[in-house]
């Protein structure tokens, strides 16, 4: 479980949906003035360098947030949100070089309101070292809370927080089938308690049959709740075989009413500016509870 390190992903295509629709999740919430709290189950180490290490390696941001950004120069139109997303991407980057690409942590700690509080998990040994170094590097780290502990296990005794206003992020690797099961247990357990949460669930897109039955199994857990949800998911190529992660999807619960225009807006701009082949594609779904 712990050969999986979050730099090899960062800045690609999967991550560019999830941030983006985090992005959004968060603003709206905090349009109310009472205190957020944010939960980030596999926080990674926060921040990652572009330049070397695994990044450089694996080169999955040359795909994503590279060939956006060269999209967004050409003049292409571009959904406002888009925009927005990659505004916030800079702002983590001295000058107009994008040297680093901040994960969810550094995207959720830069949306913080005073008010506000971010839980990070992680279980990694080396990753976890990693991210208390950065959070600490952090004008809001006295707002953060860094813990080397099984989320799955944690989640329940977490919710509902304080203020009864949550954002819950669940990006687990995957590389474990357990994950799957797990999954689905801490949310079922989740709901029970806080209901009301806003759950944003990201998932790959692989012919692994438990990947493919993910997004059912959210939706019979969400109306075994009463809930409404929303299911939004990016293809930017459709090769064979599976050397790299082809698509992604991001599994909302209890979504706001804003965000199915949002990503209606955003995911055709993500599909021409990342699209590889005649294959990409986007879904877009929704259900009223």
């Amino acid at each position: 479980m712990f050969s999986y390190r979050h730099a090899f992903h960062a800045g690609s295509h999967a991550d560019i949906l999830k941030h983006l629709t985090l992005i959004h999740l968060v603003e709206y919430l905090q349009e109310k003035p009472g205190a957020l709290t944010m939960i980030d189950t596999h926080a990674g180490a926060g921040i990652y360098s572009l330049k070397d290490g695994f990044a450089a390696v694996s080169k999955e941001a040359e795909g994503g947030i590279f060939r956006l950004l060269k999209f967004i120069e050409a003049g292409n139109p571009c959904a406002e949100s888009v925009k927005k997303y990659v505004t916030l991407v800079q702002a983590k980057n001295m000058g107009n070089e994008l040297a680093s690409y901040p994960g969810s942590p550094f995207i959720l700690a830069h949306l913080l309101r005073s008010q506000d509080r971010l839980k990070l998990f992680e279980l990694h040994p080396k990753e976890i070292d990693i991210l208390r170094h950065n959070v600490r590097e952090l004008a809001q780290a006295k707002q953060i809370d860094v813990y080397a502990e099984d989320s799955f296990a944690r989640l329940k005794g977490l919710v509902p927080p304080p203020s009864r206003r949550g954002l819950v992020l669940i990006d687990p690797s995957y590389e474990d089938k357990q994950d799957y099961r797990y999954l689905e247990l801490a949310l079922e357990e989740a709901l029970q308690r806080f209901a009301t949460g806003c759950y944003a669930i990201w998932y790959p897109i692989l012919s692994r049959r438990e990947s493919a039955a993910l997004p059912d199994r959210m939706k019979k857990i969400a109306a075994s709740h009463t809930r409404s949800w929303l299911q939004a998911e990016l293809r930017v190529e459709n090769a064979p075989g599976e050397r790299r992660l082809q698509a992604s999807g991001m599994f909302i619960i209890n979504p706001p009413w804003t965000l199915e225009k949002h990503l209606a807006e955003a995911l055709p701009t993500l599909t021409k500016a990342l699209g590889v082949d005649a294959g990409a594609q986007f879904l877009l779904k929704s259900f009223e509870a």
